[in-house]
């Protein structure tokens, strides 16, 4: 009897996108969560926490995503990954606190629910890019060039996944500095992760998080289109860039409803579109409030 095919998991529509170019065997899924958004417990979660992701994915989108449209996502690959446990599951990430989150929480759901085997490939850099973000800038060739690396993951891993899918999901910060600390680990990307979540804490004298300040940083220089924000902002940030443009809308809307607000958005709406197609950001303008 013919082996099933390997079952590939990844974390955005680019990187799938190219990996299914890379006429690799098997078939390309993609993730859908926000794993250092909200909280969850570690694991295979139960109903309430899926609906509390629900919840927290639709508010992340400025209802871009409806609650129910995100639940059905949630309930479906979560029932497709335990589907696949008759096959190879192979997990691609890139070293991005985006991509670590859920990569161990992956690791700690097939921990609960063992498959075949499972391999992860972790493409932390890329030849001829300076400034490397993550898997969805890699060519369809430097895919096929890594699946013969893959690195079977070990009882050691999937343990560790847990510890820090605890620590993400609960969003612990003593557990985080642990984490960050590290001078090895069994994913060697995690603790660096923890290190940028950390910095996502509130800092004690400006109750402002790295985001936030980058922010402010570049409307005080001048940028005030939302376009041109988010260009200047991952100039600003070190990499590799875990945030895309909806979690940036939702950290420049909440600067907007700090009491005092911190700064003003003009435009068709009070707040920033968090999901594409509702306006176009170039009708908007973000500016500080003294």
């Amino acid at each position: 009897m013919q082996a099933p095919l390997p079952y590939h998991l990844t974390s955005g529509d680019c990187a799938a996108a190219n990996l299914r170019a890379a006429g690799l065997p098997g078939t390309i899924h993609v993730w859908h969560d926000v794993l250092y958004e909200g909280t969850h417990e570690p694991g295979w979660p139960c109903a309430e926490t899926l609906c509390l992701r629900a919840r927290m994915l639709e508010e992340h989108t400025g209802g871009g995503v409806s609650f129910q449209k995100a639940l059905k996502t949630l309930r479906n690959q979560y029932a497709d990954l335990r589907a696949a446990a008759d096959r190879s599951i192979v997990l691609w990430f890139d070293a991005c606190l985006f991509d670590q989150t859920m990569l161990v929480h992956l690791l700690a759901c097939l921990r609960d629910h063992p498959a075949g085997s499972v391999s992860q490939i972790c493409i932390d850099s890329a030849p001829g890019l300076t400034r490397y973000n993550g898997l969805g800038e890699l060519p369809p060739s430097s895919f096929a060039a890594h699946y013969p690396l893959r690195v079977p993951v070990t009882p050691a891993m999937f343990s560790f996944a847990t510890e820090a899918d605890t620590a993400f999901g609960h969003h612990d910060g003593a557990a985080l500095r642990r984490l960050a600390n590290l001078s090895e680990a069994p994913l060697p990307h995690v603790p660096p992760a923890a290190a940028r979540r950390l910095l996502e804490f509130p800092d004690p004298e400006t109750g402002l998080g790295r985001l936030e300040q980058l922010v402010l940083q570049a409307i005080d220089q001048g940028v005030t289109k939302p376009t041109a924000l988010f260009r200047a902002v991952a100039d600003l940030d070190t990499p590799p860039q875990y945030w895309g443009d909806t979690t940036l809308w939702h950290i420049v809307n909440g600067l907007a409803l700090r009491r005092p607000p911190l700064v003003h958005i003009g435009g068709p709406t009070p707040r920033l579109p968090q999901w594409p197609g509702q306006h176009d950001y170039d009708d908007y303008v973000i500016e500080r409030v003294r």
